[in-house]
């Protein structure tokens, strides 16, 4: 499966955008599929994840700001993010999620970037 990152843009404080991982060559509505994001200089963390049986698990500093959810018929997956602050500003990635056989969470498939900026 390829993943491919879309929707980034520059955004005022307390706006939102919407970001689609869109796959192609696979059906990703029964994957895992997470997105993360990065700052130049620091380690990429987790910012959503929706599993195949829809559920989710959230990142730190998120509270409730964000939304996760499918569209299936555009085999796709949406971060919805509301009240965006300067600290949100990242470069976001989409892979698949999935469990090891020792349960600690793979993320692999990983498309490239979508920028998000906020400032004002």
């Amino acid at each position: 499966v390829q993943l491919q990152a879309s929707g980034g843009g520059s955004v005022q404080p307390g706006g939102s955008l919407n970001l689609s991982c869109t796959g192609s060559g696979s059906n990703i509505s029964n994957l895992g599929i997470a997105w993360h994001r990065q700052v130049p200089g620091r380690q990429r963390t987790l910012v959503a994840a929706i599993g195949s049986s829809g559920r989710r698990v959230w990142g730190d500093s998120i509270k409730g700001r964000f939304t996760i959810s499918r569209d299936n018929a555009k085999n796709s997956v949406t971060l919805r993010m509301n009240a965006l602050k300067p600290e949100d500003a990242a470069v976001y990635y989409c892979s698949t999620w999935g469990l090891s056989p020792t349960g600690r969470y793979l993320y692999e498939n990983w498309g490239q970037g979508t920028l998000v900026t906020v400032s004002s």
